[in-house]
């Protein structure tokens, strides 16, 4: 629920807590259990801030989230793989762009 409310955007503990219809506490601990899950990082202006948002491994645990309660896989490991997929993905796209670049 937290993690699809982080999907459409950034947000603080209080408003999830109206729109999930939860008390501020419980929302404030899953947000700290995602936080140390990576799944999610408290991002500006302060380091005191309410303000989260979804990381990139969040948004692969929202997609893959169907696959969490099959036994034959290990989620954690399935995300720990297309993190590095995708960045790789990322890298060698950087990589592209700049030999295209000293081409021109």
């Amino acid at each position: 629920m937290i993690l699809d409310r982080l999907r459409e955007g950034r947000n603080v503990g209080a408003n999830l807590a109206l729109e999930l219809d939860r008390s501020r506490g419980y929302v404030n601990n899953q947000l700290s259990k995602l936080a140390s899950l990576e799944l999610v990082r408290r991002v500006g202006p302060s380091d005191n801030g309410g303000l989260y948002e979804l990381t990139e491994r969040g948004e692969l645990a929202v997609t893959y989230r169907e696959r969490y309660d099959d036994d034959s896989v290990e989620f954690e490991s399935l995300l720990d793989e297309e993190l590095r997929t995708a960045q790789n993905t990322k890298t060698a796209d950087v990589a592209g762009k700049a030999a295209e670049a000293a081409e021109e």
